[in-house]
């Protein structure tokens, strides 16, 4: 366990009121930091989350080059599941794994975007987190991949 004290990073963050609290050691952590920044409840802090989403889902979309290629695989996967004759099971299964891979994706995204933003100087720790994230979407990809082979021999 670390016992590295949190240092505050910038001008901007010194600026909230921060309540200290100890944990374990001599950890200090805000208290209910999050909370105190985002401040909605309830529908307002819905709405908030909904366009945090779209928001993210714009980001990826433009910035991140294999998150488009995984939408318009997945695009052209539920045209072509649309119309294949699959049980119903078989259909939803399909879905999810679709779904599965997008998320997978956005995952990796935002890894690469923190590793990038901590130091673009190549570093040991650095290459393994992208390259956990790389290797997370390669089965989520393999596994759509398995999945829809599976379907279509099952059809034929």
């Amino acid at each position: 366990m670390s016992t590295r004290k949190p240092t505050i990073l910038d001008n901007e963050a010194a600026d909230f009121d921060y309540k200290l609290k100890e944990t374990t050691g001599s950890l200090l952590v805000a208290d209910s930091f999050a909370s105190e920044v985002k401040g909605k409840k309830g529908l307002s802090r819905i709405l908030k989350a909904t366009g945090y989403s779209i928001d993210g889902f714009k980001a990826a979309y433009k910035y991140e080059a294999a998150f488009r290629q995984v939408i318009w695989l997945n695009f052209l996967l539920l045209i072509v599941l649309i119309f294949m004759p699959f049980a119903i099971y078989i259909k939803m299964l399909l879905l999810i794994v679709s779904f599965l891979s997008l998320i997978v994706e956005l995952f990796n995204t935002g890894i690469e975007a923190c590793v990038d933003h901590t130091s673009t100087e190549q570093h040991p720790l650095a290459k393994i987190a992208k390259d956990v994230g790389s290797a997370a979407q390669f089965l989520a990809l393999l596994l759509l991949f398995v999945l829809w082979l599976m379907a279509l021999f099952n059809v034929l």
